[in-house]
């Protein structure tokens, strides 16, 4: 479960207002997308929710841990413990090769069986290749390897598919979709994209740091239904 009471959150010395009073609650499980144009706040919401940041007022409970008390040693470790992380910038170890970095992943959770998962998001060829050999949806996939090797509790997506082409994207997607109910961990995805919140049980709506909608999709469709 994770839940954020009255949340705010400021750059610039303040000047400048991200999250305004933000509350929200996700069950354990959920698959959750956070809706909005860029400069709304959701990549903020997510930072904060997942402890990358702390937030300048308000609560935020995760595992029923409140990270708003916490150190920046202790949110480390309970970002290392529970959470995955899968962003738009891929953050890969320039001098490791894909099975190393998706092995860092692995090592967290004692999970010997990484290499099935570098072949299911396609990369069982590129084992040993630098990411400076890859392109950005390559890498883009042994991120997404890397987060699922870990095998989080929750998993946070910043827009996982915006450097992949439709095809690539649907399957990874799909794969992503499919883990989910497989390990049964909570995902929690920032988007722009209306068509990939089709595929999520929660959709939050942002605008202008505030939630401004939520609902649930009573007909949740496939990665194969959606438009793209």
């Amino acid at each position: 479960m994770i839940t954020a009471e009255n949340i705010t959150k400021t750059y610039n010395n303040g000047k400048t207002e991200v999250l305004r009073d933000v509350s929200l609650e996700i069950v354990d499980g959920e698959f959750v997308v956070i809706l909005g144009a860029s400069g709304s706040g959701k990549t903020t919401l997510m930072n904060v929710l997942s402890g990358l940041e702390k937030a300048d007022g308000g609560t935020v409970t995760a595992n029923g841990k409140n990270l708003s008390e916490m150190t920046e040693k202790q949110l480390t470790a309970f970002r290392r413990e529970y959470v995955g992380f899968i962003f738009q910038q891929y953050y890969l170890l320039p001098h490791l090769n894909v099975e190393n970095n998706v092995k860092m992943g692995a090592h967290l959770a004692k999970n010997d069986a990484y290499r099935e998962i570098i072949a299911a998001v396609g990369l069982e060829s590129k084992l040993k290749s630098m990411p400076s050999e890859l392109s950005g949806g390559e890498q883009q996939r042994v991120c997404i390897a890397r987060a699922l090797a870990k095998k989080p509790s929750v998993l946070f997506l910043d827009e996982p598919t915006g450097a992949l082409d439709e095809k690539t994207g649907r399957e990874i997607l799909d794969y992503i979709l499919r883990e989910k109910e497989k390990q049964g961990f909570t995902a929690v995805m920032v988007t722009h994209n209306q068509n990939i919140a089709e595929t999520a049980q929660t959709v939050i709506r942002m605008n202008s740091g505030k939630i401004v909608q939520r609902y649930e999709n009573r007909a949740r469709k496939t990665a194969y239904e959606i438009g793209w």
